[in-house]
C-alpha cells in the first residue's frame, strides 16, 4: 500500500496524544496530579493538541474532506465511523475537564471525568487499529494483533511524553517510569511477533483462485494496462526486502531500544530525567514514523494479483 503521509501523521500524532491523555487521566485518578495545578493543565492541553492535529490530518487524504462528517452515520458496520464517534465522544469529558482545570474549579467529579477520558482514549485507539485489522483484502493488516499493537505503541509514546512533561513542569510520578518501560517492552515483543508472522505468511490467494481456475498458479502474458493507474499507485506500492529489514531494525532501535536504555539508565543512576526523556521522545518520534511507514509500505492488497503478483 502507498504510505499516505497524512495517515502516518494522523496515527502517530493521535496515538501519542491518546496515550498521553490516558496516562494523565490515570495520574489524576491516582491522586498524583491535581487538576487545579498548571502542570496538569499543560500536560492535558498537549494531549488534546496532539489528538486534534492527528484527527485533522486524517482528512487530508480524502477526496472530499467536506463530506467526512457523513462517515459518522455508519457506526453500525464501519470501524472508521466508530472511530469518529469515539473520538467526538471523548472530546466531551476532555473539554469539561480542561475547562474545570483552566478555571481551577473543584466539583468532585474530576476523577469520574478522568476515567471517561481514559476509556475514550483506549476505545478510539482500538477503533483505529480495527479499521485496518478488519480488512480481509490485506493479509498484513487482517490480524487481531494490529489493534493491540496500536494500543501498546500509544501507551509507550504517551508514557514518554508524560515523563517529559512531568520532568519539565517539576512534578514527580514514581510509577510513571516503570509503566513506560513496561509499555515499551510489550510493544517490542508485539512488533517482533508481528514481523515474524507476516514474514512467514506467503499469502492465501492466487490469481488462479481469483479467476475460478483452481489453486494452481497461472502466468500472466500481457499487463492489464500500458500505463500506471490509481490502483497500481495506491495498492501496488513495493518496498525492497533489504530496505524493509533495515528500516525495521532502525525503527525498533529508535522507538524501543534507545528510549528503554535512556530511561533505565536515568532511573538506575537516579539522574535528573529531563534530558533522558527529551532524547527518548525525539528518538521515539523518528521510530514511530518509520514503523508506521513500514506498516503501509509492507502491506499487500489482493488487487495486485491482477497486475502479476503470484500470491497475496
Amino acid at each position: 500500500m502507498h504510505p499516505a503521509y497524512s495517515v502516518i501523521l494522523f496515527t502517530t500524532s493521535s496515538g501519542a496524544g491518546y496515550g498521553l491523555l490516558f496516562w494523565v487521566s490515570i495520574a489524576l485518578m491516582a491522586g498524583d496530579m491535581s487538576h487545579t495545578h498548571w502542570s496538569f493543565f499543560f500536560t492535558f492541553a498537549l494531549a488534546v493538541a496532539l489528538i486534534t492535529v492527528g484527527l485533522l490530518a486524517s482528512t487530508f487524504h480524502l477526496g472530499h474532506p467536506e463530506r467526512a462528517w457523513r462517515a459518522l452515520s455508519q457506526w453500525r458496520s464501519s470501524w472508521l465511523s466508530r472511530e469518529g464517534v469515539a473520538a467526538l465522544a471523548t472530546y466531551l469529558p476532555v473539554g469539561l475537564l480542561g475547562f474545570l482545570s483552566l478555571l481551577k474549579i473543584t466539583t468532585g467529579a474530576e476523577p469520574f471525568l478522568a476515567l471517561l477520558c481514559a476509556l475514550g482514549a483506549v476505545a478510539t485507539v482500538w477503533c483505529t487499529g480495527m479499521i485496518y485489522a478488519s480488512l480481509r483484502t490485506i493479509k498484513e493488516w487482517n490480524l487481531t494483533l494490529v489493534p493491540v499493537i496500536y494500543l501498546a505503541l500509544g501507551a509507550a509514546s504517551g508514557g514518554l511524553l508524560m515523563g517529559l512533561m512531568t520532568s519539565i513542569l517539576g512534578g514527580q510520578n514514581h510509577w510513571q517510569g516503570a509503566a513506560t518501560l513496561l509499555a515499551l517492552g510489550v510493544a517490542l515483543v508485539l512488533k517482533l511477533v508481528y514481523y515474524r508472522h507476516i514474514d512467514s505468511d506467503d499469502g492465501t490467494y492466487t490469481a488462479a483462485q481469483a479467476l475460478g481456475m483452481g489453486t494452481k498458479g497461472i502466468r500472466q502474458i500481457d499487463p492489464p494496462h500500458t500505463r500506471p493507474n490509481y490502483v497500481m499507485r495506491e495498492m501496488g506500492y513495493d518496498v525492497a526486502r533489504r530496505h524493509a529489514l533495515r528500516l525495521r531494525w532502525l525503527g525498533l532501535l529508535c522507538l524501543i531500544a534507545v528510549p528503554l536504555t535512556l530511561i533505565s539508565l536515568g532511573i538506575l543512576a537516579d539522574l535528573p530525567m529531563l534530558l533522558p526523556y527529551l532524547f527518548a521522545v525525539m528518538a521515539a518520534g523518528i521510530g514511530l514514523m518509520l514503523e508506521r511507514w513500514l506498516f503501509f509500505a509492507e502491506a499487500t492488497h489482493v488487487a495486485i494479483l491482477y497486475y502479476g503478483a503470484p500470491r497475496a
